[in-house]
């Protein structure tokens, strides 16, 4: 019998072996690993819902555009919508996460060894998306050690734990902060207050954008340096072709999304795939399952930086829950990873260990080596 330790180190059997859809003791529910059923389940709202007292993230942070369909998911997604499109993205952000980059980058150089999960993709994606938000200014330790306990919190909460002390604290700490941003008369979450939002409801949507944006983006950078690091064959094509690094983004996020599962609640009996499917039922769509669906994608488990199909993932979700900010996550990770990799020589330190994690998955560390370029000896 499959268990939550064994679906948190290393999934994919498990997931290979309900394809398309099966049931699991160890969830007490029903997963989704097939990528055509995944994409029915998430675009049918009214039959698998997110609205329902077990959803784990709403049990931490509160409802919030995450936990709510219909009317009132379109009420608290609404406000925080425009800011996130792709014009807007690459306009707003393209700058400012340039420089963010390049700044993190410049204070390790010299160094010559570094866990980029906690020098780059951690500090790169919790400026961001606190510019996003337009949030008083905080420290990225701070913020991480908030995003840390909550996401350990909702993990827990999947998993049939309550909700910890230390996630019920972080996010104390973290909606005093939300709402002073709202004091802040042009910052973004002043403008969903001024949609009418309340206050609770303000803070729980900034608190799913924002720590979905830690999430996606810390997630995709160290996910796809690791990839990258332990295939070189696939590391040399890029560095050889820099058009490929795009799609090898894409690949890596088929192969393990930053955010593996999202859960559905049946609301009426149904039939998925021949299973018999209850009213209450949890229904968990493994969005790292569905990526590798082999009737959509040949050699499912290999990693190919040239894959055709490649963004056929689903690591954005589908339907009206997909990912907000997807636009500004691609861009910051793009421009996080083309840096890391100028670094001359990088390369992965045998020590840095793989992705892991139920609902959340990346490694704990990406501890990387590179060469530090000797400056010339002064002209005499």
């Amino acid at each position: 019998m499959t268990t939550v330790a064994e679906l948190a180190d290393d999934p994919h059997a498990a997931l290979a072996a309900v394809r398309p859809v099966g049931w699991l003791d160890a969830l007490g529910g029903w997963v989704v690993s097939g990528r055509e059923l995944a994409v029915r389940v998430m675009r049918d709202p009214e039959t698998f819902t997110v609205d329902d007292p077990r959803f784990s993230t709403a049990q931490v942070v509160g409802p919030s555009m995450l936990s709510l369909d219909g009317t009132a998911h379109v009420a608290h997604r609404a406000p925080f919508e425009k800011a996130f499109g792709l014009a807007e993205t690459r306009a707003r952000f393209t700058e400012p996460v340039a420089q963010t980059v390049a700044s993190l980058v410049e204070e390790i150089a010299a160094d010559g060894a570094a866990d980029l999960r906690r020098t780059l993709a951690g500090p790169l994606s919790v400026a961001v998306v606190a510019y996003s938000l337009g949030l008083p200014p905080a420290s990225a330790s701070t913020v991480l050690g908030w995003y840390e306990a909550i996401s350990d919190s909702v993990t827990g909460v999947a998993a049939g734990r309550q909700v910890t002390a230390a996630g019920a604290e972080a996010f104390a700490r973290l909606h005093a902060h939300v709402a002073g941003g709202i004091e802040t008369s042009d910052s973004l979450v002043a403008e969903a207050a001024g949609a009418g939002l309340g206050v609770d409801e303000v803070v729980a949507n900034a608190a799913v954008l924002m720590f979905g944006g830690i999430e996606t983006t810390e997630g995709m950078i160290t996910n796809c340096l690791w990839h990258l690091l332990t295939h070189r064959d696939q590391l040399e094509l890029v560095l050889a072709d820099p058009t490929l690094l795009a799609n090898a983004l894409e690949e890596s996020l088929r192969l393990e999304p930053a955010a593996a599962v999202v859960d559905r609640y049946a609301t009426r009996d149904v039939e998925l795939a021949g299973c018999p499917v209850r009213r209450g039922d949890l229904v968990t769509v493994s969005l790292a399952g569905a990526g590798r669906d082999p009737e959509v994608f040949p050699d499912p488990d290999r990693y190919d930086v040239r894959r055709a199909n490649a963004r056929r993932h689903l690591a954005w979700a589908s339907g009206p829950h997909i990912c907000l900010g997807m636009h500004l996550a691609r861009l910051e990770a793009l421009t996080a990873l083309r840096a890391a990799l100028a670094l001359p020589g990088l390369r992965l330190d045998p020590s840095s260990p793989p992705p892991r994690g139920l609902v959340f998955r990346k490694p704990a560390a990406v501890k990387v080596r590179w060469d530090v370029e000797q400056a010339p000896p002064p002209q005499v």
